[in-house]
């Protein structure tokens, strides 16, 4: 069996996430999505809940026709020491073999920890961001919803997450 992690905060999930997801699953029988700081929600760079961004991976993968029964989707929290980070993981998923990341330091812990890398290919980090679809979501703007699958636009919407996003910042005060 061979089997990937890819980690992230996912706050939100977009297609660039999803274009990632399906890349690595063509190259190994399962993912395991590793959902970073997982003990964080309600702030503006983390906004949503670890089980909220699992009902969001879980509804874009099913927008994408991924076939769920080859997904993992697992929150992590954060332990804040990168040397030690990949065999911290390792006691929350399952064995795997892979890391999926393009991040350059995440690169370098998956190899200083011996796990060989995917590297996807990069997607349009210009319009896929989290940060980007936040920032959209603080302004107001509905433009983030043609960055995210329907079915992430519509868990936002179900949890009013655009409306805890202004809160925290201030925005709605």
């Amino acid at each position: 069996m061979r089997r990937a992690l890819y980690p992230g905060r996912f706050q939100p999930v977009h297609w660039g996430h999803v274009k990632v997801m399906r890349w690595a699953l063509e190259r190994v029988d399962e993912l395991i999505i590793g959902i970073g700081t997982a003990q964080e929600s309600h702030t503006v760079v983390n906004p949503f809940t670890s089980g909220e961004r699992v009902i969001m991976i879980r509804e874009a993968l099913k927008d994408a026709g991924v076939d769920l029964s080859r997904v993992h989707i697992i929150p992590i929290p954060d332990i804040l020491m990168n040397s030690v980070w990949p065999y911290y993981v390792q006691m929350y998923v399952p064995k795997f073999q892979y890391g999926v990341a393009r991040n350059p330091l995440v690169l370098r812990l998956f190899k200083d920890a011996g796990i060989e890398v995917l590297v996807p290919p990069p997607y349009d980090r210009s319009k896929y961001s989290s940060t980007k679809i936040r920032k959209l979501m603080i302004v107001g703007s509905d433009a983030w919803r043609e960055l995210v699958p329907p079915s992430v636009a519509k868990f936002i919407d179900e949890i009013d997450g655009v409306g805890r996003l202004r809160e925290v910042t201030g925005v709605d005060e």
